[in-house]
């Protein structure tokens, strides 16, 4: 075959150009011309666009990865979607793995109150979305539960003094007669059984299983105390209605009834023989026994109160002793208050024991669960070689006597090397805490440690691994430092001068070097230093060259600067300035920072030559026109008024200047001629400076012309945006109204049709897309503000404001010392409006006000103070600080009551109810300026 000549073939690097325009394009048309926009600001509104329309993840990833390497700030828009995207998905698999705990808990026949407050903490922390399904759900269920739970046992409470008190009465009537107690019997015979019934109902209740363990013995002690007493008194009941009817009957057990029925019979009373007096005891040493007694008493209360299970025990065997060797010489007052104390010490010691052993055992728990029980993996079936053997397997498989073989099981971890390590960090510091709180469990230990001890062998293998990648990672830092060392000899220079190919090259390299995996810190440092030289090296040439381009930059920026003092601004030299600055740029890049410093300063005295022209235009429109001169009078009419301080007249005159603002320049509108003259050539700035100043010849035909004319229908209002009016800002440039002539012709440099230096540094004209004659007429909407008659109204108008903000805060003042006036003098008609109190105070809660003043002045209103102060969160009295700590505290055990900030209004009220007093009245006033702003 012969050879083929005369064909050129496309290069790979042709094809990859091609096929990623390709690409781009295709790209470009599915995000509505987000890569094809000329702005930054454009590509980010046509990606904003595209993201509303709900693309799929491939879509913003593939858009993502084109778009990142032309416009970071565009890109931002996609990786913020993308990554709350990949946050849902997250936050998805937490729900499921909350919920499902959540759920194992309900489904538990005896639910941990402990436990159930806990997996709300514990999900919050993993940062689990409890606001949302199926969490809001499982999370309302739970607290349903819990609340059951804390109801059933504080009914459990109050059954319990239920029957106390029934018991009392029962014990009251014994010292009366007993005709009093046959006649109170038909009462307790309805409330006793219904006491029972309502203990029942309890036991019946189906979160019974799930209260506290000391609550089932309470009820039922007190259920058989009652039952008790009860029979005890139905039984003396009986006897003594028999003794009354009999008088052969024998006498109740009841002393009193005994005695009053004797004396029915006519029988002398009993004689009970008096106690024997207490042997007399030496005063110091009753001294000497009540102190030690007092003292091992205080340090058992003090160990309970602050909940030290181990220390409450050490000082409860104290007292203990105390009351065993002086317990004969103590009063029955501290005796009883010891007793109590060491109930709640054994109490207290007892539950932390049974708590802390219940968190050991959820640790082992824990810690044994790391590893996880599945089948073993499939092998793959032997060869059909032993034929007969197969078969009799297979037939002692299918026969029904047959026992089937269990599949092998083998243990896994739960959890990858770093998250076991942490998880057993976590669960040994947990043993620690609840080996502080409460006595050591060595057999809950032993299972515990073994338990550790088998899932750090997993840690083990991690530990291994993450060595040998790290050599692995060392050795590729090594080899990629020699790698750069070689490529630096054999390119000293850029290739046929391609700096920025250079510049990339050094860039991959760095890419590469971050890239290269995870090494500890002693091994990076060592490899650090090497990896900082050998690039330097590398890069050595490229900072040359970037320094050449420096100094040429900034030789060009000082031509600039020549060029900008010039008395005439000369456009082609500027033109051709900036062209040298493009090669420059293109041909060697620099950092962007550096980059766009550089063009700054480049750009700044040309900018200031155009500014200068701007200026000098604009001092021919610097006249004030008749609308200037009405705003300025209207503005000095509006600080004359905040002056005066009077809110109607301030109001009014900001209205006035308002109507000043929005009314048009009559007087310029009419002296505007029909159809203005053509300026002649060389005079646009002349022509536009009478225009701004409105001196241009009018004939009076215009005029009439111009009077007998339709009106044209009221423009559509327009917001002007000012730009940055600090002194030396750069102005933004006006768009005026396009008309023949006149003022658009007159205000573009270089006489009519000409073109701005502005112009030339933007680019060839655009021409190809419409002439300007072509440009649709627009209607004229008058001059704008002049710059004095703007600040004027505009700092007239702040002044006011501020000024009715200050009186609308004094009437507020004066209301509230109209208030405390009426309470001083208890007279509702002098309460303020509805209007004066403001939107705070609903007409309901007014009127409450006016009936409390109405009524007699009697209560205490510290309390009622109290929760003023701490719903307005003001500052309280000194004196009442430690008043204020227990009332927030009683707050927080009242879980179902209405708080402080909810119940201000009918607070006001009771204490307006109490007698005036000057202290009391200030702390109100104070309350209530915070209270009244919300």
């Amino acid at each position: 075959m012969p050879p083929l000549r005369g064909l050129s073939f496309p290069s790979n690097k042709t094809i990859v150009s091609s096929l990623k325009t390709h690409d781009t394009q295709a790209l470009d048309a599915l995000t509505g011309g987000a890569f094809s926009a000329p702005t930054s600001g454009e590509r980010a509104a046509r990606v904003r666009e595209w993201l509303n329309t709900e693309p799929s993840t491939e879509q913003m990833q593939e858009v993502f990865r084109e778009l990142s390497g032309r416009d970071k700030g565009a890109a931002r828009l996609l990786r913020e979607r993308l990554d709350e995207i990949k946050r849902a998905k997250g936050q998805e698999a937490i729900a499921a793995e909350w919920s499902e705990r959540a759920r194992n808990l309900l489904s538990q026949p005896r639910l941990n109150i402990a436990d159930a407050l806990a997996w709300q903490r514990d999900a919050a922390k993993a940062g689990a979305p409890l606001s949302r399904e199926p969490l809001a759900g499982v999370k309302s269920q739970l607290a349903e539960r819990v609340k059951g739970i804390e109801d059933l046992q504080n009914r459990v409470q109050i059954q319990r003094e239920a029957a106390v008190l029934l018991a009392q009465r029962i014990e009251v009537l014994s010292t009366k007669s007993w005709k009093d107690a046959q006649l109170a019997a038909e009462a307790l015979r309805a409330d006793v059984p219904q006491w029972q019934a309502q203990a029942q109902a309890l036991l019946d209740d189906a979160n019974w299983a799930s209260v506290d363990a000391r609550f089932p013995p309470l009820l039922e002690a007190s259920r058989s105390q009652l039952q008790v007493v009860w029979d005890a008194f139905q039984s003396a009941l009986a006897q003594a209605t028999a003794a009354a009817e009999d008088t052969n009957a024998p006498l109740p057990p009841v002393p009193v009834w005994a005695d009053e029925l004797r004396q029915a019979r006519g029988l002398p009373a009993e004689n009970v023989p008096p106690k024997p007096p207490k042997p007399k005891v030496d005063p110091e040493l009753k001294a000497r026994a009540h102190q030690a007694v007092s003292e091992a008493l205080a340090r058992v209360e003090q160990e309970v109160a602050q909940g030290h299970g181990k220390a409450s025990a050490g000082a409860a065997n104290a007292l203990r002793n105390a009351l065993k060797e002086h317990g004969k010489l103590v009063d029955d007052k501290l005796e009883a208050q010891a007793h109590a104390a060491l109930g709640a010490a054994g109490e207290l010691e007892g539950w932390q024991r049974w708590r802390a052993d219940q968190l050991r055992q959820e640790l082992v728990a824990k810690a044994e669960a790391l590893f996880e029980t599945a089948p073993a993996p499939v092998t793959p079936e032997p060869a059909a070689a032993d034929t007969e053997a197969a078969a009799t397997e297979q037939a002692e498989a299918e026969s029904p006597a047959a026992t089937p073989v269990p599949a092998p099981m083998v243990r896994k971890p739960r959890f990858g090397g770093r998250k076991m390590q942490e998880t057993l960090r976590s669960l040994r510091e947990q043993w620690k805490q609840v080996d502080q709180g409460g006595p050591p469990n060595h057999a809950l230990w032993k299972r515990f440690d073994e338990a550790c001890n088998e899932a750090y062998k997993v840690v083990q293998e991690w530990l291994d691994k993450v060595k040998a990648e790290a050599a692995e990672h060392r050795a590729g830092r090594l080899a990629l430092i020699e790698e750069v060392k070689a490529w630096a000899a054999a390119h000293p220079q850029a290739d046929n001068g391609d700096w920025k190919g250079f510049n990339r090259a050094i860039h991959q390299f760095s890419e590469r070097w971050r890239e290269a995996g995870h090494l500890s810190e002693k091994a990076f440092a060592e490899l650090q230093p090497q990896w900082k030289e050998a690039i330097s090296h590398a890069a050595a040439p490229l900072e040359g060259a970037q320094k050449e381009s420096v100094e040429r930059r900034n030789a060009m920026i000082e031509e600039a600067r020549v060029l900008g003092e010039a008395p005439m601004l000369r456009i082609d030299a500027v033109k051709a300035l900036q062209q040298r600055w493009q090669a420059e740029a293109q041909t060697v890049p620099l950092d962007r920072k550096q980059e766009q410093k550089l063009w700054d300063a480049f750009r700044k005295p040309i900018d200031e030559a155009f500014n200068r022209k701007t200026a000098e235009r604009e001092k021919a429109t610097a006249a004030l026109s008749a609308r200037d001169r009405a705003v300025l009078e209207a503005s000095k009419a509006v600080e004359e008024a905040t002056a005066s301080g009077d809110a109607q007249k301030i109001r009014a005159t900001m209205q006035a200047l308002e109507q000043a603002l929005r009314a048009g320049d009559a007087p310029a509108a009419a002296a505007a001629p029909a159809a203005p003259a053509q300026p002649a050539e060389g005079s646009g700035e002349e022509a536009a400076t009478a225009q701004a100043g409105g001196e241009s010849a009018e004939s009076p035909e215009g005029g009439e012309a111009a009077a007998a004319a339709p009106p044209k229908p009221a423009p559509k209002p327009v917001i002007a945006m000012r730009g940055d009016d600090r002194p030396g800002a750069r102005r933004p440039e006006v768009a005026t109204a396009a008309r023949p002539g006149g003022r658009f012709d007159a205000r573009r440099p270089g006489g009519p049709g000409g073109r701005d230096a502005r112009d030339d540094r933007r680019g060839p004209p655009r021409g190809d897309r419409f002439e300007r004659g072509d440009r649709f007429e627009r209607e004229d909407r008058g001059p704008r503000l002049g710059d004095a008659a703007f600040r004027a109204q505009r700092e007239a108008q702040e002044h006011a404001q501020a000024a009715l903000r200050k009186l609308a805060a004094q009437a507020h003042g004066e209301a509230l010392t109209q208030l405390m006036t009426a309470w001083e003098q208890r007279s509702g008609e002098q309460v303020p409006s509805h209007q004066e109190l403001g939107k705070a105070v609903s007409p309901q809660v007014r009127q409450a006000w006016i009936q409390a003043l109405g009524k007699g002045a009697s209560g205490d209103p510290s309390e009622t103070l109290l929760r003023l102060e701490i719903a307005a969160d003001v500052p309280t009295p000194g004196e009442q600080i430690t008043a204020r700590r227990m009332l927030q505290l009683q707050l927080l055990t009242k879980r179902h009551e209405a708080g402080p900030q909810e119940t201000w209004g009918a607070d006001v009220a009771k204490v307006l109810a109490t007698p005036y007093e000057a202290g009391a009245a200030r702390r109100l006033q104070n309350a209530l300026k915070a209270l009244l702003r919300r």
